[in-house]
């Protein structure tokens, strides 16, 4: 035990400090003991501080308030008083770029959160803001602490309201690696991106047991709120890993294309790419029918330098494909159709998800770059029974409001509504191109002539034929990308082979674009 003693000629004698604070730095090295923290890896997981370890530079990291302790004196807790109180915050570097993190440790109460364990998370928070570093939560813990009342959801709340105030400030990264409920659950919801473990860490609201007494619904814990369920059906989820290193690997690579924060860009990373390489796989890529399917990941990573794309939330909402690539080195954020699935039609969830994502890369000054091919939205008594007019809003008000550089490719279709939508010229587009096939109209050629001259067809010999060569001549008339080029809705019709080649001169062209709009507080986009 630490303090003082008495001497042999009693004078006290204080213990040597360097002595007690490697007793200390142990203790709080040790947490709750030896025996929690080798259950913790026998059940698969790293502790709080190897998982710091992993994520940052070797060697970088430096904790803080590691001698924090609760306060809380009721229910046996004045015994407890555990170093640290179950939280390690603190910064480092990862690929030599400062960041602000925070990792729960499951072995200290459980990772549960008191006042003192908020208070510390609040702190390297504030600290992110002030340094205008990034913000990594890992996040494993029983949620709020019991045992101090309402001080626990007062912590939380401080927390929220950090993460407001950080939003399109400094970019904030959750990593779920162990359990997250109750409201503890709404901190990683606000955050810009969301990673969890599969089989390890989960996110509900109400766990299986008070659905089932309430609801009398039999779910399980993976089904309810596990990495695969978020990441495939219900969106909170961005990236889904097989393990927690898997996990903390993504992390690094994400931030590669980030910046540190809202007044600076991302990292450019030369390579040897050549940005003005033609790319003639392309020519014959994209299919002659408008009906004929094809991946538009392959368009995307012959585009982007050393095919490297890395997609955010792959699997959900597949009909759109987003995420990160860069071109000459430099950052974009990809949003694209996907022929693959639903035609590429927007529904509900490709709509919030896409939106979502061009928001970030705007409050983060990363160009846009958008793939087009869509049929319009999808069609369905669900769908707009379900809001698809509101949601569908949301992606639109994105586009317009995004003031960074915004690059559109139409590949094939651009039909109806989607076609606005979709990163149009109308709707502040800097460089809209379009290949030599593609198709732009209100609607699909069928479907047009089937209204425009349906008493002629129905007259004909052989309606079918008839209704043939009208979609023909109304696809060579008015769906042909000549038709908008003409009226300087795409400013180029470019060959597919020169897709590369168009988008790094058109970067480069407006990298520096300036693009002011009319003083307000704020928007109110469509929620």
């Amino acid at each position: 035990m630490g303090g003082s003693a008495e001497g042999p000629t009693g004078e006290v004698v204080r213990p040597d400090p360097i002595e007690e604070l490697e007793r200390r730095t142990e203790a709080a090295l040790l947490g709750e003991g030896q025996d929690r923290i080798d259950r913790h890896h026998a059940a698969g997981k790293l502790t709080a501080r190897e998982r710091l370890a992993l994520l940052m530079d070797e060697g970088t990291f430096t904790e803080l308030d590691r001698f924090v302790t609760h306060r809380c004196s009721d229910f046996g807790m004045a015994e407890r008083r555990i170093p640290g109180d179950g939280v390690v915050t603190g910064y480092g570097r990862i690929a030599g770029r400062l960041t602000c993190a925070f990792s729960q440790d499951a072995t200290v109460f459980g990772g549960a959160l008191g006042a003192a364990h908020a208070e510390k998370i609040c702190k390297v928070m504030d600290l992110a803001q002030r340094s205008g570093a990034p913000i990594i939560g890992l996040n494993d813990s029983g949620g709020a602490r019991i045992q101090e009342g309402v001080d626990g959801l007062a912590g939380y709340a401080e927390i929220f309201l950090r993460n407001v105030r950080l939003s399109g400030v400094v970019p904030q990264i959750s990593v779920i690696m162990g359990p997250c409920a109750g409201g503890a659950v709404y901190s990683p919801a606000i955050t810009d991106f969301v990673l969890m473990v599969k089989d390890t860490s989960s996110l509900f609201v109400t766990g299986p047991d008070v659905i089932r007494a309430v609801t009398h619904e039999e779910v399980d814990k993976e089904a309810l709120g596990g990495a695969v369920t978020h990441a495939t059906r219900s969106g909170v989820a961005h990236f889904a890993a097989d393990t927690e290193e898997e996990a903390l690997l993504l992390v690094r690579e994400l931030l590669s294309f980030i910046p540190q924060n809202n007044l600076e860009d991302a990292p450019a990373l030369p390579g040897d790419d050549d940005p003005m390489r033609e790319v003639r796989e392309l020519d014959a890529l994209v299919p002659r029918s408008p009906n004929q399917p094809y991946d538009m990941r392959e368009l995307i990573k012959a585009v982007v330098d050393n095919n490297v794309l890395l997609e955010v939330m792959a699997g959900f909402a597949q009909n759109i494909v987003v995420g990160f690539g860069r071109v000459g080195g430099r950052s974009v954020g990809i949003v694209a159709n996907q022929p693959l699935v639903l035609a590429g039609a927007l529904d509900i969830d490709a709509s919030v998800k896409a939106a979502r994502f061009v928001r970030f890369c705007d409050a983060f000054n990363i160009p846009l770059l958008t793939f087009v091919d869509v049929p319009g939205f999808l069609p369905g008594v669900n769908q707009e029974l379900g809001g698809i007019i509101r949601h569908g809003a949301k992606l639109l008000y994105a586009f317009a409001e995004a003031t960074v550089p915004k690059i559109t490719v139409i590949t094939r279709k651009a039909y109806g509504g989607a076609y606005d939508v979709m990163s149009s010229k109308h709707l502040r587009g800097d460089m809209n191109f379009a290949f030599p096939g593609a198709e732009i109209a209100v609607m699909g050629p069928e479907g047009a002539v089937n209204i425009i001259f349906r008493k002629e067809i129905a007259a004909a010999a052989d309606p079918e034929a008839e209704r043939v060569r009208l979609a023909q001549e109304y696809r060579e008339r008015f769906a042909d990308p000549y038709s908008a080029a003409a009226r300087g809705y795409i400013d180029e019709v470019i060959p597919p082979r020169r897709t590369r080649q168009k988008i790094h001169t058109a970067l480069e062209a407006i990298r520096d674009k300036r693009d002011p709009g009319p003083a307000k507080k704020h928007g109110n986009i469509p929620l």
